[in-house]
């Protein structure tokens, strides 16, 4: 399990918390058809440097070779940023781990860009979205279990009919990007780890329109996209735990 944070520790994931959801915020405005991902990754680290933080990604302890990973249509998570022009009617996902004061966050969201979201595409991108919120609504304070948060996303997403991604789950996040316990986006209530006030983890439900299988092997070493070539969504929050519920730490 994780180490007791401070209240300086988790003062600055508050602060960290607000400038992820403040460049996110900035980021729905910005993207646009016709800009390659490699111009928005630029902007994204100017952002990051203007609020005094650091891309996570950028350090030793990940290597990656951009600031946010940006994953088009079928592409799920991971991918890096390339020479892609955006078209009309993509769906993105942004995934974005930032530093400040020493404390890692970490969220992530899907839109689709150029357009309003209709038929298959808004019900992929809203009910994962739902999917997450019912998995923050599943915590009870401490002694909630990573299960309950588990079920919680598996019943929307079994729900909506899509295909849940078992291969990658949420997790720990704090002094380090990854940390203990796991937290699956689906699983049964009771079980896994428990939770205690104090612990900060990231939910992450990823799903598809198709199947859960998943495809690793990529040029980029990277990426990670849905074998069958349905599209994809993934939204992301990182949660404090709370003596009797849980503070969204990123977001506004």
């Amino acid at each position: 399990m994780q180490a007791l944070k401070t209240d300086a520790q988790i003062q600055a994931m508050r602060e960290g918390g607000r400038i992820l959801a403040t460049i996110y915020r900035d980021l729905r405005q910005f993207v646009k058809v016709g800009q390659t991902e490699v111009e928005i990754d630029r902007w994204v680290g100017e952002q990051i440097k203007k609020h005094g933080a650091e891309a996570t990604y950028k350090t030793s302890e990940v290597g990656f070779p951009g600031n946010i990973c940006i994953s088009v249509n079928e592409q799920i998570v991971h991918s890096v940023p390339s020479d892609y022009v955006l078209e009309e009617g993509d769906v993105v996902s942004f995934d974005l781990v930032i530093t400040y004061k020493g404390m890692k966050t970490d969220s992530a969201f899907t839109m689709i860009v150029g357009e309003e979201p209709r038929g298959a595409k808004k019900h992929l991108v809203q009910m994962t979205e739902r999917s997450l919120m019912a998995g923050i609504d599943a915590i009870k304070g401490s002694g909630t279990h990573t299960g309950d948060i588990a079920a919680a996303v598996q019943s929307v997403l079994d729900g909506a009919k899509l295909g849940i991604i078992r291969e990658l789950v949420g997790h720990g996040v704090g002094t380090e990007m990854h940390m203990p316990p796991e937290v699956p986006n689906w699983g049964k209530k009771g079980s896994g780890v428990k939770l205690q006030a104090g612990d900060t983890i990231a939910i992450e439900p990823m799903a598809t329109l198709g199947s859960e299988k998943v495809i690793t092997e990529h040029e980029d070493g990277w990426t990670i996209s849905s074998k069958d070539g349905s599209l994809a969504a993934h939204f992301e929050h990182t949660v404090l735990i709370t003596e009797d519920g849980a503070e969204i730490l990123t977001q506004l």
